[in-house]
């Protein structure tokens, strides 16, 4: 798969930092436990060693994951795009919902989704109703219980 994944400045340098602190800290601490699960003898019932290998493999797989996203990341800083105000990958976007509540959510890429961080995929459907859309416009979304209508007002660039 050599697809591009579009991914912003805030969102690759994120994952430098999850991968530097995954080889540096997590995957040393990990060797070293299970080194010593290894020298407590029998492995066929040791908790530990089970527990520290099956670390060691998330800890490795999740390193496979960030190198794969970094290697195929198509970095777009949305500050530097000419938008004309449209709403693009990475812009901030505020709206209201048909029932008055104001949210902001940020378009980012698959891999820096984070709905606690109000970061929204550019593949959600959400994403997808905003996209070309400007400050002022309204966006209806089908959503899992019918159709949900925002006002959009706001666009930044951060």
């Amino acid at each position: 798969m050599s697809d591009k994944i579009p991914m912003t400045v805030v969102g690759a340098q994120r994952l430098r930092e999850e991968l530097q602190r995954l080889k540096s800290q997590d995957r040393p601490a990990v060797i070293e436990a299970i080194a010593e699960a290894r020298a407590k003898g029998d492995l066929s019932e040791n908790a530990e060693y089970d527990a520290a290998k099956e670390q060691q493999a998330f800890i490795e797989g999740r390193i496979r994951e960030i190198e794969d996203f970094l290697a195929r990341a198509q970095i777009i800083d949305p500050r530097s795009l000419n938008t004309d105000g449209r709403i693009v990958f990475g812009a901030t976007v505020e709206l209201e919902d048909s029932d008055g509540k104001v949210i902001t959510y940020q378009i980012v890429g698959d891999a820096e989704a984070d709905i606690k961080e109000n970061k929204i995929s550019i593949s959600s459907p959400l994403a997808r109703a905003l996209i070309g859309k400007h400050e002022g416009d309204s966006a209806e979304v089908n959503a899992p219980g019918g159709i949900r209508e925002y006002s959009i007002l706001g666009v930044r660039y951060l």
